[in-house]
């Protein structure tokens, strides 16, 4: 079946961009001319999911303000921010039954919606989550040695590879089990692994995480953006 939500996670503080998030919150931050916040929205509207669900701490007002109108419930992480694995399970009661798919807002993405490519390849009988993964010649301005290792069905082991590009479909089954109040989802990741159960879908476009100062420059130069 199709997942039909789709949580945004923009509840970070930023801390990497320096001065650019003292009076901002990261996801409006502006690339291409654009908050960074929606280019993410751009793909959310193209795939067209039912319910659509940000999580929000740093400076949450600004980005209230900036999503006023729109179709978006608000998922407020106080007095403690969650991590990603936390702010997922805090936000189900919005999000319904079901898979999630979640994105990161602070990716500049060149090809295709990874958000439909994860819908059409999504096996629930087989997966338990589905990962976009970038290679590593595709990832503009990432010098590490990325995350993942796929198989020939596409079933993940981490080391040296692909990149998460910060989308994917997962089950949220699990994180009723995880004690911790905040948590990455890395510790629900490490259980599908040991089942053999965590997948990855190799993106054929150009992607960057505008993670730092410079990922702007890089990422504006990826989609011919000129302000001149």
């Amino acid at each position: 079946m199709r997942p039909q939500a789709v949580m945004l996670f923009a509840a970070g503080f930023g801390t990497r961009m320096g001065a650019l998030t003292a009076e901002r919150p990261k996801p409006l931050i502006e690339v291409a001319g654009r908050p960074l916040i929606d280019h993410a929205l751009d793909f959310v509207d193209a795939f067209g999911a039912e319910t659509v669900v940000a999580n929000l701490h740093y400076k949450s007002d600004m980005l209230r303000a900036h999503l006023a109108g729109r179709a978006i419930g608000f998922s407020e992480e106080q007095p403690d921010i969650l991590e990603t694995g936390g702010g997922l399970r805090a936000a189900l009661p919005m999000l319904g039954q079901g898979p999630v798919m979640t994105m990161n807002t602070d990716a500049v993405w060149n090809g295709p919606n990874p958000l439909s490519l994860l819908a059409e390849a999504w096996d629930p009988d087989r997966m338990d989550a589905l990962l976009i993964c970038i290679p590593r010649a595709q990832a503009v301005g990432h010098a590490g040695q990325g995350d993942f290792i796929a198989d020939d069905q596409g079933r993940l082991t981490r080391g040296p590879g692909a990149i998460y590009g910060g989308v994917q479909i997962v089950k949220t089954e699990g994180l009723s089990d995880i004690e911790d109040e905040a948590f990455s989802l890395n510790l629900l990741w490490n259980r599908m692994l040991d089942e053999n159960r965590l997948f990855g879908l190799t993106y054929p476009g150009q992607w960057c995480d505008v993670g730092r100062p410079e990922g702007i420059e890089l990422a504006e130069r990826m989609v011919g953006f000129s302000d001149v």
